[in-house]
């Protein structure tokens, strides 16, 4: 070889490894030498001589990019996509005839809930059968840090699930998964209301100098071990007791290691004005991507409100703040039953709130403040049309199980008194537990938001099960339907949203904003997480009415190149991966 050559091979070498090229290269010399380069680290990295895993024949790709479908076989090996082409001679241990079939990135659910109910059910049918692969949980509560008072108001939920949480911070939980298995892939933001309730409790006062040093160093921490950002649930206690600035600087800790500011804004009725003014003010003054979760317009009063939201948000990108939104494009939400009680009432934590609705003065204040509208706090009784609009969700006392699937009007009936009366009633019979479903939306807002070109998907919902303990709940529809839903609603039926344009916003959407580098697309070397499904015939099968009902349409569902379905069955595998964040070390999870 001579010496020409070997300083050509020597230049493109440091092209294809990151050091900078010699002056003078020749580049058709470098070009063809870093193809040649790239082929033999290719068949080293993918097993180019050995059969397939898995070839998924002839189907419809639509690679999550939001470009036409295209006809193609893909070869799956050692987890990831290794082919895209014509693989009928190609040798393959197995093979899936995909013909009239969509072959698409596994679906993102850029919020989900699951991190205990993935560890009662690893499988998590409900996400699986929607083709959801990937999950991002943590919304403003996290499962760790793990101690103090954060343990105590996790206390009722685990020992619902029959769980012990036998970790304190976010490696061991992520350990703990690890050792149990997952269905899907996982990543969790670390929530400035658990920070809160770590270092402070739920007392409703500002932090000290001295804690707010602290939940700052445990952003740093929770990062280290792989965090995607920092989470905030600002209607639900006592994320409302912290300040602006106390926001901005734990956002702050977590830029520096390519985190994200995720929010459940302080009000998304009657004061999301100026929940918008705050969430951009948290975006620019601590220089963070910020993904505004479930975006709506709720209440009564406020139907209609959605282009001037979107002209906002558009404005804000626009001025250079990297801000997008997702939404699940149902018209009710889901939470907590307690939202209903006004903040200040919440000051301690759960059982001190219930505390104050046993005491008569104390409850009729509460009264008093529930039914005088107020865009101080997010008064959802005011921006409902009426108790009809209440569907009793989850309930912990088995005493009140029959309650589940009626409304708070049909209740205070059956049983005599005033809606909101029965409200607060329930609650204390069910020592705060309750969850409801809240029909405050209308659809035309709804619509408006899933089609705009910056908004992906969440599920909202933790993954759960038609069996055993997960079966006996009565959740939102959406825990089962959203992905479906969408297919069957807004593509197949109304044409609000093209198949590409929808699978986009499924997968390459979502990918992109949370760093997902290697997921999201069908593209050479990235991690097989693929779904076969029947365009024609994919739909949610759950209602409020019924909602434990599995989504039909999903042939295949493969999670890191396995399947955990089959032929349209569940298989039980469980090849999941924890999914940390750019600023994961692996010595700090260790410690």
């Amino acid at each position: 070889m001579g010496s020409s050559t070997i300083k050509d091979s020597c230049a493109c070498r440091r092209v294809l490894f990151g050091a900078e090229p010699i002056l003078g290269m020749k580049m058709s010399s470098c070009l063809r030498l870093a193809a040649w380069a790239a082929l033999l680290l290719g068949a080293r990295a993918w097993g180019a001589d050995a059969p397939f895993d898995l070839i998924i024949a002839g189907g419809h790709v639509i690679d999550g990019t939001g470009s036409p479908w295209y006809t193609a076989d893909v070869g799956i090996r050692h987890g990831r996509i290794a082919a895209i082409g014509k693989l009928k001679s190609a040798a393959a241990k197995q093979r899936v005839d995909a013909a009239g079939l969509v072959v698409a990135p596994g679906f993102i659910d850029m919020l989900g809930q699951s991190e205990f109910t993935i560890l009662v059910d690893p499988r998590l049918p409900s996400k699986i059968y929607q083709g959801i692969t990937t999950e991002i949980t943590g919304e403003g509560t996290s499962p760790a840090p793990m101690s103090g008072h954060a343990r105590d108001e996790a206390a009722q939920i685990l020992e619902h699930y029959g769980l012990t949480a036998d970790w304190e911070s976010l490696g061991e939980y992520f350990a703990r998964l690890e050792r149990s298995g997952l269905g899907i892939n996982l990543a969790s933001y670390v929530g400035a209301t658990t920070l809160r309730e770590v270092v402070i409790g739920g007392a409703d006062r500002p932090a000290t100098a001295a804690e707010l040093e602290r939940m700052r160093a445990l952003v740093r921490e929770a990062m280290r071990e792989g965090a995607v950002g920092v989470s905030t649930s600002l209607e639900y206690a006592p994320a409302p007791y912290a300040s602006t600035e106390e926001l901005i600087a734990l956002a702050a800790e977590a830029a520096p290691y390519g985190g994200i500011y995720a929010t459940h804004m302080r009000s998304e009725g009657d004061g999301m004005a100026a929940a918008l003014d705050e969430t951009f003010r948290i975006a620019r003054e601590a220089h963070i991507a910020t993904e505004i979760w479930h975006l709506k317009v709720a209440g009564k009063n406020n139907w209609g409100r959605m282009p001037e939201m979107i002209k906002r948000i558009e404005a804000a990108r626009a001025s250079g703040l990297d801000i997008t939104a997702d939404t699940y494009a149902y018209t009710a939400w889901f939470n907590e039953m307690s939202a209903f009680v006004p903040p200040w009432a919440h000051d301690g934590g759960n059982e001190k709130m219930v505390a104050r609705l046993k005491d008569p003065a104390l409850r009729a204040r509460i009264v008093k403040d529930i039914r005088t509208p107020s865009a101080a706090w997010d008064n959802e009784w005011d921006e409902v049309p009426g108790p009809d609009s209440i569907l009793v969700g989850v309930v912990k006392n088995p005493a009140l199980r029959g309650l589940q699937g009626q409304t708070i009007a049909a209740i205070a009936k059956s049983r005599g008194k005033d809606p909101l009366e029965t409200l607060l009633d329930i609650l204390v019979e069910d020592n705060g537990f309750t969850s409801c479903a809240v029909f405050g939306m209308q659809e035309d807002d709804v619509g408006l938001a899933l089609v705009q070109p910056w908004t992906s998907i969440n599920n909202d919902s933790s993954g759960t099960s038609p069996e055993g303990i997960l079966g006996e709940e009565h959740p939102h529809p959406r825990a089962y339907g959203t992905f479906p839903r969408i297919l069957r609603k807004y593509v197949r039926e109304e044409h609000r949203l093209s198949l590409e344009e929808a699978i986009r916003k499924f997968t390459a959407l979502p990918a992109q904003r949370m760093r997902l580098t290697d997921r999201g697309a069908l593209k050479l070397g990235l991690w097989a997480d693929v779904v076969v499904f029947d365009p024609q015939i994919v739909a949610d099968r759950s209602t409020f009415a019924s909602p434990n009902e599995l989504a039909v349409g999903m042939r295949w569902v493969l999670v890191n190149g396995v399947p955990v379905i089959a032929d349209g069955k569940m298989t039980g595998a469980k090849p999941g991966q924890v999914l940390r964040g750019p600023g994961y070390t692996p010595a700090a999870a260790r410690r």
